[in-house]
């Protein structure tokens, strides 16, 4: 077990990933698996979309219905009752609508990954799933943890990152009216800030430094999954952010070398 992970008596906390599979395994559902297993909770999923990729690209992608999404989650829930859960890659706008509809129906505190900005700046969802997410997913999120290009989409410009980060953080969860970690690691130079901030102003950061050579790739996935572990197993919203950047940099200073390609260990 992961120095991380809490055991507990009884039944083992359950946590859900609603995403997209990765075939390469560096993020989507298989690195929240990965991540909910490392931080001692029992990992369920609805998925959301296939994808054939490699960390040289993804060369197709299939999409789930939003009934059977919307399926996969409801039995889930049914027998597992999961504690806490993640959103990922939606793909489209009925995606969206029918995760939404789960969660205000069950009332599960969910950490809301807006995965909407592919590593190459391209646009992985519609302006009408970006509404959709904006208007309907949003709002039910125990945490929103955009990076700085899906914060500039949620913002409307170009957040700085750095030593803005805090005041961007605050910005987007007062206009939004949830907490919100905006993640630091796309901004210039190797000191990097994360800020999670509250509607009402108060906000706390996590300083990391950057580790040259690792592929980064799955890095949301890991830290947003880590933080719906922390909440299944019952921490605060603070501290099980506190604990997925511990975990996060761990896997990060402690990467696996595979297929030539520093990945991220869980």
């Amino acid at each position: 077990m992961s120095p991380h992970a809490s055991p507990s008596l009884g039944d083992l906390p359950v946590a859900l990933s609603i995403a997209g599979s990765d075939s390469g395994a560096g993020a989507g559902i298989q690195a929240d698996l990965l991540t909910f297993a490392a931080n001692g909770v029992y990992g369920t999923t609805a998925i959301t979309c296939l994808t054939a990729q490699n960390p040289r690209g993804v060369s197709g992608v299939q999409a789930a219905t939003p009934a059977f999404v919307a399926e996969q989650c409801r039995q889930v829930a049914t027998h597992y009752r999961p504690k806490a859960l993640k959103t990922g890659m939606l793909l489209e706008v009925g995606i969206v609508e029918a995760v939404a509809d789960f969660i205000a129906a069950t009332k599960i505190p969910a950490v809301v990954d807006p995965v909407m900005v592919a590593s190459s700046g391209a646009t992985l969802l519609s302006a009408a799933a970006v509404e959709a997410v904006r208007q309907k997913l949003l709002p039910l999120a125990a945490v929103v943890t955009p990076n700085l290009d899906e914060a500039a989409i949620l913002l409307g410009r170009k957040p700085l990152g750095g030593d803005h980060c805090a005041a961007e953080a605050v910005e987007l969860a007062r206009i939004h009216q949830v907490p919100i970690l905006l993640k630091g690691g796309h901004a210039a130079g190797d000191d990097l800030v994360d800020a999670l901030a509250w509607p009402d102003g108060r906000v706390v950061t996590f300083l990391a430094r950057r580790i040259p050579g690792i592929d980064t790739h799955g890095s949301g996935c890991t830290l947003s999954a880590a933080i719906t572990a922390q909440l299944a197993l019952g921490h605060p919203l603070e501290e099980a952010v506190r604990r997925a950047h511990a975990y996060l940099q761990s896997g990060m200073n402690h990467c696996l070398q595979v297929a030539g390609i520093k990945h991220i260990k869980h």
